[in-house]
């Protein structure tokens, strides 16, 4: 475990960054807000997860109050979102693909720190679920929309799945590189066949018809 201790940080970093990225563009999107609101929406988007997961996990104080390296990333996220912001409001995909990355890398590794804790596969698989959509889940709420994870597009399941293969990769003793990427990368492209193929969760029957 130790000798992957500065891959976890480098995608740990990675993720915050994605997420702080992704906020601030939704929150211009979404609201009129100055330079101040929209790199605050950036930084509780990507630092909201991990902050979650450390809480949870009764690992405190969070990481993003230790180490000064989290609060640059997702403020740097936020500034660079808002500097790009007339090149990429026209696009969409760039937002998903950004929310997909962070969902994925946060879902992996707030699995791998369950299990590296003693938490057991079922309460590892929670974690980084409600790790990975808890940054999304306080950035909707931040700008007034309803959160991604309670509506019908899949959000939550290529978390849970992501963090599920993550759990197999730590049983198996299999940490590197490629098995870790290889499990965010598996919850990448359930997300994103659900924005492809427009693939939703199950909704209550009278809402099918409507």
């Amino acid at each position: 475990m130790s000798t992957e201790t500065p891959l976890l940080l480098a995608l740990d970093l990675i993720g915050t960054f994605a997420f702080a990225l992704n906020g601030a563009l939704v929150a211009m999107r979404a609201t009129r807000l100055d330079i101040f609101g929209v790199v605050t929406v950036g930084m509780l988007t990507g630092l909201g997860g991990g902050v979650i997961r450390d809480v949870l996990l009764d690992a405190l104080p969070p990481a993003t109050f230790v180490d000064w390296r989290y609060l640059a990333v997702a403020a740097g996220g936020g500034v660079i979102a808002f500097g790009l912001s007339p090149a990429l409001e026209r696009f969409n995909m760039p937002i998903t693909v950004l929310d997909a990355i962070g969902l994925s890398v946060f879902a992996v590794l707030a699995s791998y720190k369950a299990l590296g804790l003693g938490f057991g596969v079922v309460q590892a698989i929670l974690v980084g679920t409600i790790t990975a959509v808890g940054g999304g889940t306080i950035r909707d709420m931040s700008i007034g929309q309803v959160p991604t994870v309670f509506r019908s597009e899949l959000y939550a399941i290529p978390a849970m799945i992501g963090a599920g293969c993550a759990a197999v990769v730590h049983s198996l003793d299999y940490q590197n590189i490629a098995a870790t990427l290889g499990a965010a990368a598996v919850c990448f492209v359930v997300r994103m066949l659900g924005v492809r193929f427009d693939l939703n969760a199950p909704h209550p029957p009278w809402q099918r018809s409507e």
